[in-house]
Protein backbone atom coordinates (compact mmCIF):
# COMPACT_ATOMS: atom_id res chain seq x y z
CA UNK A 1 0.00 0.00 0.00
CA UNK A 2 2.83 2.55 1.01
CA UNK A 3 4.54 1.67 -2.43
CA UNK A 4 1.13 2.49 -4.24
CA UNK A 5 0.80 5.78 -2.15
CA UNK A 6 4.30 6.76 -3.09
CA UNK A 7 3.85 5.83 -6.60
CA UNK A 8 0.27 8.01 -7.23
CA UNK A 9 2.66 10.91 -5.06
CA UNK A 10 5.30 10.59 -8.04
CA UNK A 11 2.28 10.77 -10.73
CA UNK A 12 0.85 13.47 -8.87
CA UNK A 13 4.32 15.24 -8.66
CA UNK A 14 4.91 14.83 -12.42
CA UNK A 15 1.53 15.43 -13.73
CA UNK A 16 1.61 19.18 -11.98
CA UNK A 17 5.17 19.85 -12.71
CA UNK A 18 3.83 18.97 -16.24
CA UNK A 19 0.71 21.16 -15.99
CA UNK A 20 3.08 24.22 -14.59
CA UNK A 21 5.19 23.73 -17.28
CA UNK A 22 2.71 23.71 -19.95
CA UNK A 23 1.42 27.15 -18.64
CA UNK A 24 4.78 28.41 -18.87
CA UNK A 25 5.45 27.88 -22.35
CA UNK A 26 1.62 28.44 -23.37
CA UNK A 27 1.92 32.32 -21.36
CA UNK A 28 5.40 31.78 -23.21
CA UNK A 29 3.83 31.50 -26.45
CA UNK A 30 1.36 34.01 -25.91
CA UNK A 31 3.36 36.84 -23.94
CA UNK A 32 6.76 36.75 -26.92
CA UNK A 33 3.89 38.10 -30.08
CA UNK A 34 2.38 41.04 -27.52
CA UNK A 35 5.67 42.28 -26.93
CA UNK A 36 7.33 42.02 -30.35
CA UNK A 37 4.03 43.90 -32.12
CA UNK A 38 4.71 47.06 -29.67
CA UNK A 39 6.83 49.51 -29.94
CA UNK A 40 8.01 52.85 -27.32
CA UNK A 41 10.19 55.80 -29.05
CA UNK A 42 11.96 58.43 -27.31
CA UNK A 43 12.78 61.20 -29.47
CA UNK A 44 13.43 64.76 -29.00
CA UNK A 45 15.57 67.80 -30.10
CA UNK A 46 18.18 70.86 -28.65
CA UNK A 47 18.69 73.84 -30.24
CA UNK A 48 19.90 77.10 -28.84
CA UNK A 49 21.71 80.01 -29.97
CA UNK A 50 23.24 83.26 -29.87
CA UNK A 51 20.16 85.87 -30.82
CA UNK A 52 20.64 90.09 -31.79
CA UNK A 53 17.56 91.91 -31.61
CA UNK A 54 16.78 95.66 -31.78
CA UNK A 55 13.84 97.34 -30.06
CA UNK A 56 13.35 94.61 -27.55
CA UNK A 57 12.04 96.37 -24.89
CA UNK A 58 9.50 99.77 -24.56
CA UNK A 59 12.92 102.12 -24.20
CA UNK A 60 13.52 100.68 -28.10
CA UNK A 61 17.03 98.99 -26.34
CA UNK A 62 18.56 96.44 -28.21
CA UNK A 63 19.60 92.75 -26.82
CA UNK A 64 22.14 89.87 -27.12
CA UNK A 65 21.22 86.90 -25.05
CA UNK A 66 21.77 83.12 -25.09
CA UNK A 67 18.30 82.60 -26.74
CA UNK A 68 16.03 79.28 -26.70
CA UNK A 69 17.31 78.39 -30.55
CA UNK A 70 15.05 78.52 -33.78
CA UNK A 71 13.39 75.30 -33.07
CA UNK A 72 11.41 74.51 -30.09
CA UNK A 73 13.37 71.95 -27.66
CA UNK A 74 11.21 69.47 -26.99
CA UNK A 75 11.30 65.44 -25.63
CA UNK A 76 8.83 62.71 -25.61
CA UNK A 77 7.56 59.19 -25.92
CA UNK A 78 5.57 57.58 -29.17
CA UNK A 79 4.12 53.86 -29.18
CA UNK A 80 1.96 51.80 -31.13
CA UNK A 81 0.81 48.14 -30.05
CA UNK A 82 -0.67 45.75 -32.82
CA UNK A 83 -3.95 44.80 -31.72
CA UNK A 84 -5.26 42.94 -34.78
CA UNK A 85 -6.68 43.17 -37.93
CA UNK A 86 -5.12 45.74 -39.48
CA UNK A 87 -5.43 47.97 -36.56
CA UNK A 88 -3.16 49.81 -33.97
CA UNK A 89 -3.47 51.94 -30.77
CA UNK A 90 -0.76 54.62 -31.16
CA UNK A 91 0.48 57.41 -28.06
CA UNK A 92 2.19 60.23 -27.73
CA UNK A 93 3.47 62.57 -25.04
CA UNK A 94 5.48 65.75 -25.39
CA UNK A 95 7.40 68.11 -23.26
CA UNK A 96 8.67 71.26 -24.41
CA UNK A 97 11.58 73.33 -22.64
CA UNK A 98 14.13 75.89 -22.46
CA UNK A 99 18.02 74.51 -23.26
CA UNK A 100 19.35 77.73 -22.10
CA UNK A 101 17.88 77.45 -18.40
CA UNK A 102 16.57 74.04 -18.20
CA UNK A 103 12.47 75.39 -17.37
CA UNK A 104 9.31 73.46 -18.94
CA UNK A 105 8.18 76.66 -21.39
CA UNK A 106 5.67 78.58 -19.20
CA UNK A 107 3.86 78.95 -22.16
CA UNK A 108 2.67 75.43 -22.51
CA UNK A 109 1.30 72.22 -19.77
CA UNK A 110 3.63 70.06 -19.35
CA UNK A 111 2.91 67.54 -21.92
CA UNK A 112 1.96 69.98 -24.92
CA UNK A 113 1.26 66.90 -26.68
CA UNK A 114 -0.56 64.63 -25.07
CA UNK A 115 -3.08 61.72 -27.13
CA UNK A 116 -3.87 58.52 -27.27
CA UNK A 117 -5.90 56.49 -30.22
CA UNK A 118 -6.62 54.04 -33.13
CA UNK A 119 -4.99 53.48 -36.29
CA UNK A 120 -6.23 51.44 -38.79
CA UNK A 121 -5.36 51.02 -42.32
CA UNK A 122 -8.90 50.57 -43.74
CA UNK A 123 -11.00 53.13 -41.64
CA UNK A 124 -8.34 55.60 -40.74
CA UNK A 125 -6.94 57.28 -37.23
CA UNK A 126 -8.87 58.51 -34.40
CA UNK A 127 -7.07 60.11 -31.47
CA UNK A 128 -8.07 62.07 -28.51
CA UNK A 129 -6.35 64.39 -25.80
CA UNK A 130 -4.63 67.81 -26.62
CA UNK A 131 -2.67 67.68 -30.04
CA UNK A 132 -2.30 69.50 -33.57
CA UNK A 133 -5.41 70.80 -34.96
CA UNK A 134 -6.48 70.61 -38.38
CA UNK A 135 -5.31 73.87 -39.54
CA UNK A 136 -2.30 73.80 -38.42
CA UNK A 137 -1.82 70.22 -39.69
CA UNK A 138 -2.60 71.61 -43.29
CA UNK A 139 0.12 74.65 -43.09
CA UNK A 140 2.69 72.15 -42.01
CA UNK A 141 1.97 69.56 -44.67
CA UNK A 142 1.79 71.38 -47.79
CA UNK A 143 2.68 75.07 -47.44
CA UNK A 144 4.92 75.87 -44.28
CA UNK A 145 8.28 78.13 -44.75
CA UNK A 146 11.68 76.76 -44.18
CA UNK A 147 9.80 72.96 -44.66
CA UNK A 148 12.82 70.99 -43.67
CA UNK A 149 13.24 72.48 -40.10
CA UNK A 150 11.58 70.62 -37.23
CA UNK A 151 9.04 71.73 -34.88
CA UNK A 152 7.89 75.05 -34.90
CA UNK A 153 10.26 77.91 -35.70
CA UNK A 154 10.62 80.86 -33.51
CA UNK A 155 10.34 83.39 -36.18
CA UNK A 156 7.62 81.67 -38.26
CA UNK A 157 4.97 84.37 -38.30
CA UNK A 158 2.24 81.88 -40.15
CA UNK A 159 1.59 79.72 -37.03
CA UNK A 160 0.69 83.16 -35.40
CA UNK A 161 -2.97 82.70 -37.30
CA UNK A 162 -3.33 78.69 -36.20
CA UNK A 163 -4.82 79.88 -33.35
CA UNK A 164 -2.19 78.40 -30.99
CA UNK A 165 -1.68 75.43 -33.05
CA UNK A 166 -2.36 72.83 -30.43
CA UNK A 167 -6.18 71.88 -28.98
CA UNK A 168 -6.99 70.33 -25.73
CA UNK A 169 -9.87 68.17 -25.24
CA UNK A 170 -10.00 67.30 -28.77
CA UNK A 171 -10.66 64.25 -30.86
CA UNK A 172 -9.52 64.00 -34.31
CA UNK A 173 -10.47 61.90 -37.03
CA UNK A 174 -8.23 61.52 -40.41
CA UNK A 175 -8.77 59.57 -43.32
CA UNK A 176 -6.65 58.82 -46.45
CA UNK A 177 -7.40 57.80 -50.10
CA UNK A 178 -4.28 57.70 -51.66
CA UNK A 179 -2.98 61.62 -52.48
CA UNK A 180 -5.48 63.08 -50.52
CA UNK A 181 -6.03 63.10 -46.60
CA UNK A 182 -9.56 65.03 -45.25
CA UNK A 183 -9.24 65.66 -41.17
CA UNK A 184 -12.13 66.84 -38.70
CA UNK A 185 -12.03 67.42 -35.54
CA UNK A 186 -14.02 68.56 -32.41
CA UNK A 187 -13.05 69.79 -28.77
CA UNK A 188 -15.36 69.84 -26.00
CA UNK A 189 -15.87 72.70 -23.86
CA UNK A 190 -16.98 70.90 -20.96
CA UNK A 191 -19.26 73.40 -19.54
CA UNK A 192 -22.32 72.29 -18.05
CA UNK A 193 -25.44 72.95 -19.11
CA UNK A 194 -23.90 75.00 -22.38
CA UNK A 195 -22.52 71.96 -24.63
CA UNK A 196 -21.36 74.16 -27.49
CA UNK A 197 -19.85 77.32 -25.59
CA UNK A 198 -16.15 76.87 -25.25
CA UNK A 199 -15.61 74.42 -28.16
CA UNK A 200 -13.79 74.33 -31.35
CA UNK A 201 -14.90 72.43 -34.87
CA UNK A 202 -12.41 71.93 -37.19
CA UNK A 203 -11.85 70.58 -41.20
CA UNK A 204 -9.05 70.17 -43.31
CA UNK A 205 -8.03 68.59 -46.55
CA UNK A 206 -4.75 68.17 -47.81
CA UNK A 207 -3.27 66.81 -51.37
CA UNK A 208 0.20 64.93 -50.61
CA UNK A 209 1.47 63.24 -53.72
CA UNK A 210 5.29 63.50 -52.68
CA UNK A 211 6.34 65.73 -55.43
CA UNK A 212 6.43 68.19 -56.92
CA UNK A 213 2.79 69.36 -56.28
CA UNK A 214 1.61 69.74 -52.36
CA UNK A 215 -1.76 71.46 -51.42
CA UNK A 216 -4.25 72.16 -48.44
CA UNK A 217 -6.67 74.30 -47.14
CA UNK A 218 -8.44 74.62 -43.92
CA UNK A 219 -10.89 76.16 -41.77
CA UNK A 220 -11.25 76.38 -37.61
CA UNK A 221 -14.42 77.77 -35.33
CA UNK A 222 -13.41 78.14 -31.76
CA UNK A 223 -16.66 79.72 -29.33
CA UNK A 224 -16.39 81.79 -26.33
CA UNK A 225 -16.47 79.87 -23.40
CA UNK A 226 -18.77 82.95 -21.83
CA UNK A 227 -20.34 83.98 -24.54
CA UNK A 228 -21.24 81.16 -26.33
CA UNK A 229 -22.88 83.01 -29.17
CA UNK A 230 -19.17 84.83 -30.17
CA UNK A 231 -16.55 83.03 -32.51
CA UNK A 232 -13.19 82.66 -33.59
CA UNK A 233 -13.37 81.77 -37.05
CA UNK A 234 -9.79 80.89 -39.21
CA UNK A 235 -9.12 80.40 -43.00
CA UNK A 236 -6.04 78.94 -44.24
CA UNK A 237 -5.21 77.96 -48.12
CA UNK A 238 -2.15 77.40 -49.98
CA UNK A 239 1.12 75.02 -51.23
CA UNK A 240 4.09 74.61 -52.57
CA UNK A 241 5.91 73.26 -55.95
CA UNK A 242 9.70 71.78 -56.09
CA UNK A 243 12.07 71.21 -58.99
CA UNK A 244 14.89 69.96 -58.54
CA UNK A 245 16.37 70.66 -55.27
CA UNK A 246 14.51 74.46 -55.50
CA UNK A 247 10.97 74.63 -53.77
CA UNK A 248 8.65 77.48 -54.15
CA UNK A 249 5.95 77.94 -51.50
CA UNK A 250 3.02 80.52 -50.61
CA UNK A 251 -0.19 80.72 -48.44
CA UNK A 252 -3.07 83.05 -47.16
CA UNK A 253 -5.25 82.46 -44.03
CA UNK A 254 -7.31 84.59 -42.22
CA UNK A 255 -7.98 85.32 -38.87
CA UNK A 256 -11.64 86.39 -37.61
CA UNK A 257 -13.18 87.53 -34.48
CA UNK A 258 -16.92 88.38 -33.10
CA UNK A 259 -17.05 91.61 -31.50
CA UNK A 260 -18.24 89.31 -28.57
CA UNK A 261 -14.87 86.98 -28.34
CA UNK A 262 -13.14 87.95 -25.35
CA UNK A 263 -10.52 84.60 -25.01
CA UNK A 264 -12.27 82.77 -22.77
CA UNK A 265 -11.53 79.86 -24.60
CA UNK A 266 -10.04 76.75 -21.98
CA UNK A 267 -8.89 74.58 -24.78
CA UNK A 268 -6.04 77.22 -26.50
CA UNK A 269 -3.24 77.88 -25.33
CA UNK A 270 -3.87 81.15 -23.16
CA UNK A 271 -5.91 82.97 -20.81
CA UNK A 272 -8.06 85.50 -21.17
CA UNK A 273 -4.94 87.94 -19.55
CA UNK A 274 -2.19 86.91 -21.53
CA UNK A 275 -4.30 86.94 -24.80
CA UNK A 276 -5.01 90.92 -23.94
CA UNK A 277 -0.92 91.53 -23.67
CA UNK A 278 -0.04 89.37 -26.78
CA UNK A 279 -2.46 92.32 -28.18
CA UNK A 280 -4.81 89.57 -29.80
CA UNK A 281 -7.86 90.44 -28.44
CA UNK A 282 -7.38 93.90 -30.48
CA UNK A 283 -8.63 92.88 -34.03
CA UNK A 284 -11.78 91.67 -35.56
CA UNK A 285 -9.71 90.08 -38.65
CA UNK A 286 -6.11 89.67 -39.89
CA UNK A 287 -5.21 88.70 -43.24
CA UNK A 288 -1.83 87.29 -44.02
CA UNK A 289 -0.20 86.80 -47.44
CA UNK A 290 3.44 84.78 -47.25
CA UNK A 291 5.25 83.11 -49.70
CA UNK A 292 9.31 81.89 -49.56
CA UNK A 293 11.66 79.66 -51.74
CA UNK A 294 14.13 77.17 -50.44
CA UNK A 295 17.74 75.72 -52.65
CA UNK A 296 19.32 72.46 -51.92
CA UNK A 297 22.93 72.96 -52.25
CA UNK A 298 24.85 69.63 -52.69
CA UNK A 299 23.49 67.26 -49.72
CA UNK A 300 23.59 69.16 -46.76
CA UNK A 301 23.16 72.88 -46.90
CA UNK A 302 19.59 74.72 -47.30
CA UNK A 303 19.09 78.49 -48.17
CA UNK A 304 16.25 80.25 -47.87
CA UNK A 305 13.86 83.39 -48.59
CA UNK A 306 10.48 84.23 -46.99
CA UNK A 307 8.43 87.17 -46.85
CA UNK A 308 5.02 87.79 -45.03
CA UNK A 309 2.37 90.74 -45.31
CA UNK A 310 -0.40 91.01 -42.80
CA UNK A 311 -3.50 93.29 -42.55
CA UNK A 312 -5.36 94.44 -39.63
CA UNK A 313 -9.03 95.51 -38.82
CA UNK A 314 -9.26 96.03 -35.31
CA UNK A 315 -11.69 96.56 -33.07
CA UNK A 316 -11.13 100.06 -32.68
CA UNK A 317 -9.72 102.31 -35.26
CA UNK A 318 -6.57 102.80 -33.31
CA UNK A 319 -6.02 98.82 -33.05
CA UNK A 320 -5.97 98.73 -37.18
CA UNK A 321 -2.07 98.30 -38.57
CA UNK A 322 -0.20 95.91 -40.40
CA UNK A 323 2.97 94.27 -40.73
CA UNK A 324 5.42 93.23 -43.28
CA UNK A 325 8.39 90.65 -42.59
CA UNK A 326 11.55 89.28 -44.30
CA UNK A 327 13.82 86.39 -43.14
CA UNK A 328 17.07 84.89 -44.90
CA UNK A 329 18.44 81.80 -43.88
CA UNK A 330 21.05 79.12 -44.52
CA UNK A 331 21.13 76.07 -42.96
CA UNK A 332 24.17 73.08 -42.95
CA UNK A 333 24.21 69.46 -41.41
CA UNK A 334 27.42 68.44 -40.20
CA UNK A 335 25.58 64.55 -39.50
CA UNK A 336 21.49 63.40 -40.02
CA UNK A 337 21.28 64.78 -36.70
CA UNK A 338 23.06 68.18 -35.86
CA UNK A 339 23.22 71.03 -37.95
CA UNK A 340 24.08 74.72 -37.19
CA UNK A 341 22.39 77.74 -38.72
CA UNK A 342 22.61 81.31 -39.14
CA UNK A 343 19.30 83.22 -39.86
CA UNK A 344 18.38 86.63 -40.43
CA UNK A 345 14.85 88.69 -39.87
CA UNK A 346 13.31 91.94 -40.46
CA UNK A 347 10.12 93.67 -40.20
CA UNK A 348 7.98 96.82 -40.44
CA UNK A 349 4.86 97.20 -37.54
CA UNK A 350 2.21 99.58 -38.54
CA UNK A 351 -0.72 101.10 -36.13
CA UNK A 352 -2.13 98.34 -33.82
CA UNK A 353 0.57 96.25 -34.87
CA UNK A 354 3.37 97.11 -33.37
CA UNK A 355 3.72 95.50 -29.95
CA UNK A 356 1.87 92.57 -30.75
CA UNK A 357 3.35 89.37 -31.21
CA UNK A 358 3.80 88.15 -34.30
CA UNK A 359 6.98 86.83 -34.80
CA UNK A 360 5.04 82.65 -34.61
CA UNK A 361 6.65 82.01 -30.81
CA UNK A 362 4.27 81.56 -27.91
CA UNK A 363 5.25 84.26 -25.65
CA UNK A 364 5.64 87.97 -25.24
CA UNK A 365 6.31 90.28 -27.98
CA UNK A 366 9.90 91.00 -28.49
CA UNK A 367 9.02 93.78 -31.63
CA UNK A 368 8.37 97.07 -29.17
CA UNK A 369 8.87 99.78 -32.13
CA UNK A 370 8.03 100.46 -35.57
CA UNK A 371 10.70 98.41 -37.41
CA UNK A 372 13.12 94.97 -35.42
CA UNK A 373 15.71 93.51 -37.02
CA UNK A 374 16.47 89.98 -35.75
CA UNK A 375 20.04 87.70 -36.48
CA UNK A 376 20.68 84.40 -34.54
CA UNK A 377 23.29 82.13 -35.03
CA UNK A 378 22.79 78.76 -33.30
CA UNK A 379 23.34 74.52 -33.03
CA UNK A 380 20.36 72.01 -32.90
CA UNK A 381 20.55 68.23 -32.42
CA UNK A 382 18.05 65.73 -32.68
CA UNK A 383 17.43 61.93 -31.16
Amino acid sequence: MKKVRRLLGKKRHRHHASLLAAMVSTATLYSVPAAAQSSVTLFGLVDTGVRYTTHSNPQGDSRVQLANGASESLWGFKGAEDIGGGTKVVFQLENRFFPNSGATDPAYPFFNTAFVGLQSGSYGRLTMGRQINPLADAVLGAFITNPWLPTFYQFRPEVTMAQGVWTSNMAKYAARWQYLTVELSYAFGGNAGSFGSGSQIGASILYLPGAPLRLAAAYLDSRDAVNASAHFKSWTAGGSYSFGDTTLMAGWAVNRQDTGFVGNFPNGPFTAPELSALKFNTFSSRQMFFGGVSQLVGDATHLSANVWRTIQTGKTQAADGNATQFQLLADYNWSKRTDTYLEADYSLYRGGMVGAQFQGINALSSAYGTTQLGIMAGVRHTF
